[in-house]
C-alpha cells in the first residue's frame, strides 16, 4: 500500500476549523478496526475453517503428521481420536485436533 493515499486520507480526516474532533477520532477509529478485519481476523477464520474441514475429512489410509511432527498412517479413525501407526509395530493414540496436517504423494 502506498503512503499516498494513507497522507490524503490522514489529511482528509484531520480536524478542521468548527469541525467535531470526536466525530474525526470515531471515524478513524473505525477504519483502524477494519483494516484490522481485513488483515488478521478475516484470514485467520479462513484458514480455522479449512483445517477444520481437513480434520473431518481424515480417515483411515491417510498419512498425516502431527503438531508435534510424528508422521503416520492412520490405521483407526474414531469421531475423537485417531490411531496411527508410525513404525512396524507402533501406534499412536491421538486427538484428531493435534494433527496439523494431511500428507499428499507429493510429500512423501
Amino acid at each position: 500500500m502506498s503512503a499516498i493515499p494513507l497522507a490524503s486520507l490522514a489529511i482528509l480526516l484531520a480536524p478542521r476549523e468548527g469541525g467535531n474532533s470526536a466525530t474525526i477520532f470515531l471515524v478513524q477509529l473505525l477504519l483502524f478496526f477494519a483494516i484490522f478485519y481485513f488483515i488478521l481476523i478475516r484470514p485467520q477464520r479462513r484458514e480455522q475453517q479449512r483445517h477444520k474441514e481437513m480434520l473431518k475429512a481424515i480417515g483411515k489410509g491417510d498419512r498425516v503428521m502431527t503438531n508435534g511432527g510424528i508422521i503416520g498412517q492412520v490405521v483407526r479413525a474414531g469421531e475423537q481420536e485417531l490411531t496411527i501407526k508410525t513404525a512396524e509395530n507402533t501406534r499412536l493414540v491421538v486427538d484428531r485436533g493435534h494433527i496439523a496436517r494431511k500428507l499428499t504423494d507429493a510429500e512423501e
